[in-house]
């Protein structure tokens, strides 16, 4: 499930920066973005603690520590991204 939703957050980020780029209202798109990267993060979060709660510790050993640090910067970088025209529309009328 936490796929889907990153890829829906991916094709959001992309339509919000597109929607800026043509000039025409990018905030639902916005919001969007950012809000299947939370629904991406909390679907990997409830996949996790299933292992826990089946106690598989050698699906936990093998696949958190490399991605919690690759949802810490895919976050990170969909945040940005989504936030970006924002920036760009304050920095453009100053």
């Amino acid at each position: 499930m936490w796929f889907i939703f990153g890829l829906f957050a991916i094709a959001a980020t992309c339509l919000n920066l597109y929607l800026y780029a043509i000039g025409k209202d990018y905030k639902l798109a916005m919001a969007m973005g950012l809000a299947f990267t939370a629904l991406t993060v909390v679907a990997d979060y409830s996949m996790v603690s299933n292992w826990v709660k089946a106690e598989d510790w050698s699906a936990l050993m093998d696949v958190v520590p490399i991605m919690a640090a690759a949802l810490w910067v895919l976050t990170i970088i969909s945040i940005l991204l989504n936030m970006a025209p924002v920036l760009l529309e304050r920095i453009s009328k100053k």
